[in-house]
């Protein structure tokens, strides 16, 4: 089993940063796996938004292109997304998930609410 904790969300108002984490566990070989973030927001499908590659290449949906960084420390099996010039539009709840179409099973997600 491999399960998928995220953490790091809050309020924020717009411009401001957040720093969120992706901590997995259990039986998965961590290193060899690309990983990615992906966002829900409310009445909206979950969209693919940054992913990090076992070698460390990275690749970002135009929307935080250059706002938004994926990276990833494999002796902690954990993927980061620093989120930085923040817009409302970036409200949503955040999951960590490998890309494509083998997924493990998606955590709780964090909630990120950008608010003046």
């Amino acid at each position: 089993q491999v399960q998928l904790v995220e953490s790091g969300g809050g309020l924020v108002q717009p411009g401001g940063s957040l720093r969120l984490s992706c901590a997995a566990s259990g039986s998965i070989i961590f290193s060899i796996r690309a990983m990615g973030w992906y966002r829900q927001a409310p009445g909206k499908q979950r969209e693919l938004v940054a992913t990090i590659t076992s070698g460390g290449t990275t690749n970002y949906t135009d929307s935080v292109k250059g706002r938004f960084t994926i990276s990833r420390e494999n002796a902690k099996k954990t993927v980061y997304l620093q989120m930085n010039s923040l817009q409302f539009e970036d409200t949503a709840v955040y999951y960590c998930n490998r890309p494509g179409t083998i997924k493990y099973p998606w955590g709780q997600g964090t909630q990120v609410t950008v608010s003046s």
